[in-house]
């Protein structure tokens, strides 16, 4: 498989997240700073962390004086399916990418830089990756940043709306690998399926949020890996 290692590539492909991510780290930066962070911590949380919904986990347990082993817990259950992410993305990996660089990627393996990378035909070399990480952590520091100097300025109901943009954001990611193939439709509403029945039946009540995304995620991916496994592609020609 060819292997494409374009910076430039990848900063044309990161900047669509990189806009997406600043209205919903806006809304983060906000929601910081009415909790009772300054925006220099807020600005801090978001650089070195860069998960909305971990981020908006964790604020609040900062805040309001939580163990360090609740903090902990929370992020490892939220933020778990980065692991998986980053295990499926290592298999499209050029060879340009060293040990060293594993880890700077992965620092930034959120959901729509791993859908970006995955989508890719081809396998995904060192300085593409480089390329489409920089720009979504530009867009989420600044929007946090923003956000938080904002303060109480906005609407609640505009703060509200303002983090829908990153699951609208996601769906025109899967779109265009849903409207190719068919399994693949077939696959995200098994895993819709699945997550509904752990959201909303009570007997599951007690599975964490976190885990309910890992475990639909997952189920769906192994069911479909068994009943309609992708054929084995032959070596692609660089464009």
């Amino acid at each position: 498989m060819a292997e494409i290692n374009s910076f430039r590539k990848g900063i044309t492909d990161g900047m669509p997240i990189c806009l997406g991510y600043l209205s919903v780290a806006f809304a983060f930066g906000i929601f910081a700073t009415e909790k009772g962070l300054s925006i220099l911590q807020a600005l801090i949380v978001s650089m070195t962390n860069v998960t909305s919904a971990g981020q908006l986990a964790g604020v609040p347990i900062m805040v309001a004086g939580g163990t360090i082993a609740e903090l902990v817990l929370s992020q490892f259950i939220i933020n778990l399916r980065y692991a998986l992410m980053s295990v499926s993305l290592s298999q499209k990996l050029g060879k340009s990418v060293r040990m060293k660089d594993r880890f700077v990627i992965s620092f930034m393996m959120t959901d729509e830089v791993f859908g970006v990378a995955s989508g890719n035909g081809k396998r995904v070399g060192r300085n593409y990756l480089f390329g489409l990480i920089v720009t979504p952590f530009i867009g989420w520091s600044l929007g946090t940043l923003l956000g938080a100097g904002a303060g109480n300025i906005l609407p609640v109901a505009v703060v509200s709306a303002l983090g829908i943009a990153i699951y609208a954001m996601f769906v025109a990611i899967v779109i265009p690998e849903v409207k190719k193939c068919a399994n693949t439709l077939m696959c995200v509403i098994c895993a819709v399926a699945i997550g509904c029945v752990l959201c909303f039946v009570p007997a599951f009540s007690f599975i964490p949020e976190g885990f309910r995304v890992i475990i639909a995620a997952g189920a769906a991916s192994a069911i479909f890996a068994f009943l309609k496994p992708l054929e084995a592609k032959g070596e692609e020609d660089d464009e």
